[in-house]
């Protein structure tokens, strides 16, 4: 069978000249501009029943597409490798509408049937932006401003629900205004709290009593979050970015409702609660009841099932591939909404700048999920980057791998006369793999800075005869994981004695 007629596209040849690298990325830049240049682009081969009834359909809407046969240019399956790389996808044919990549055959044929094909074509990009953000948390306000340093058109919405009293909060998501910013700055008061314990034996003499005033504390944090949610809006509007503080509905493809909606207005619940450990019940009215049981993904009332956007119907987060597209495929989703990634604010922004990058910049870097560090500010902090240990003989198996661990006792504790065997340390290496270090923790003071140091190691490979090799600042938290020796497996004891 013969394929419909199309416009053949071609390649020019990049020349013989230019290294391999060079080469790749002139390739890639030809073929980014194939897909930017043409309404309908399609790469096929000539004999793929799969590509002919693609071009079948597109014959049959009266839509003129320009053709790529990868089996009759000289380097078709460079081609092929590069496109992998900038869709994820290695079959043909691969598809793109108006820029928008819609994948292979059975993905195109779906998207006819629910009509987002015939609205791809309508569109022939008259949008009135390049794009869209719902939600001005860290990963929203990261896409949206490096969208815009690429020269893109780009509006960000963001609302907040009030609550029953009222209350809600400025311009930056979750981080700034109710999670890391006060979480990290409420820490450092309760620090200063143990601080003043130790210092007593440290010399120093103080008679009158040392309260603390909440109060003081919880405006002087309110001013500084308030100054962030101005800077956030300074930057929008620098950077050209609309900022609309409205909420917003998907209402059909490629089209969103722009709402204010009123404020909350208080009321009050009567609250019945019984004891677990005995037979007491406390029963009362209130206006404001806190259940601190995690938090819920907003994704089920902003129009998604209009559309056809898959959610997790218990928890409400959004399944995505590797480059954080749905099943939408003009549709993507980063952050706290995603399923099975970390809830994490500066995996929000990588990922949110490497989408755009991706989108609007030919670029082809993905977010890593998997070496990220973080700490938890509890009183005595715990950091880690990379895999838990429960989790590496998920994906290594047990035999591979060995266990470094110690614990620690750091030189101010010891004056202060405080526990000396609280603080731990450990490693997961690789054994298959040079050693590698897979997953580092570290429970102990300022577990954050040093985590954060050992991550960009890890990213660089390290190992654990690098940690060997390494002089430890004395004395220091961080110095033991340059002197570890016991192994989990060999079941020494890994008690301190001194410093």
């Amino acid at each position: 069978m013969s394929s419909p007629p199309g416009r053949r596209a071609r390649l020019s040849s990049p020349g013989t000249s230019r290294s391999y690298s060079e080469a790749r990325e002139e390739l890639r830049r030809r073929l980014l501009g194939l897909i930017e240049g043409n309404r309908v682009m399609i790469f096929s081969k000539s004999y793929c029943p799969h590509s002919t009834r693609v071009k079948e359909l597109f014959s049959s809407l009266g839509v003129e597409c320009n053709v790529l046969e990868l089996d009759q240019v000289d380097d078709g399956a460079n081609v092929q490798e590069v496109l992998s790389e900038i869709t994820n996808q290695i079959t043909v044919p691969n598809i793109f509408v108006n820029k928008v990549h819609m994948g292979g055959c059975d993905r195109t044929f779906q998207a006819h049937q629910s009509g987002l094909l015939q609205k791809l074509l309508q569109e022939d990009s008259a949008y009135d932006y390049d794009l869209i953000v719902i939600g001005g948390g860290s990963g929203g306000l990261a896409c949206a401003q490096e969208a815009a340093i690429l020269g893109k058109k780009v509006m960000v919405l963001d609302f907040v629900v009030p609550s029953p009293q009222g209350t809600s909060w400025g311009l930056g998501g979750t981080c700034v205004n109710v999670g890391c910013v006060p979480k990290k700055l409420m820490h450092q008061a309760a620090l200063l709290g143990q601080a003043l314990s130790d210092s007593r034996k440290f010399g120093w003499e103080y008679n009158q009593q040392v309260k603390h005033n909440w109060e003081t504390m919880t405006e002087a944090i309110q001013n500084h979050i308030g100054s962030l949610n101005w800077s956030y809006r300074l930057s929008l509007r620098e950077k050209a970015v609309a900022y609309v503080n409205s909420y917003g509905e998907f209402v059909e493809h490629h089209k969103i409702k722009v709402q204010q909606l009123e404020k909350g207005s208080p009321g009050k619940l009567k609250v019945v609660a019984k004891s677990t450990e005995g037979p007491e019940t406390i029963e009362g009215v209130y206006n404001t009841v806190l259940l601190a049981i995690g938090r819920d993904s907003c994704t089920r009332k902003i129009g998604l099932e209009k559309i056809g956007v898959k959610i997790n119907e218990k928890s409400g987060k959004i399944p995505v591939n590797d480059m954080e597209q749905t099943n939408v495929p003009y549709v993507y989703a980063i952050g706290d909404i995603l399923e099975g990634k970390l809830e994490l604010t500066p995996v929000a922004i990588q990922a949110g700048k490497l989408l755009a990058r991706r989108l609007f910049g030919g670029r082809l870097e993905k977010c890593d999920y998997i070496n990220v560090p973080t700490t938890v500010f509890t009183p005595l902090e715990y950091g880690c980057c990379g895999f838990s240990e429960e989790k590496a003989i998920e994906v290594y198996k047990k035999e591979n791998l060995e266990v470094y661990h110690t614990l620690f006792w750091p030189l101010e504790w010891t004056v202060a006369g405080r526990d000396n065997n609280t603080c731990y340390a450990k490693i997961i290496c690789n054994k298959f793999d040079n050693n590698r270090v897979i997953g580092f923790h570290i429970l102990g003071p300022n577990a954050g800075e040093v985590t954060q140091g050992f991550a960009a190691a890890m990213k660089c490979g390290l190992t654990k005869q690098l940690l060997d090799d390494t002089i430890g600042i004395h004395p220091t938290c961080g110095e033991v994981f340059t002197t570890m020796e016991i192994t989990k497996s060999s079941g020494l004891d890994i008690s301190q004695k001194g410093c």
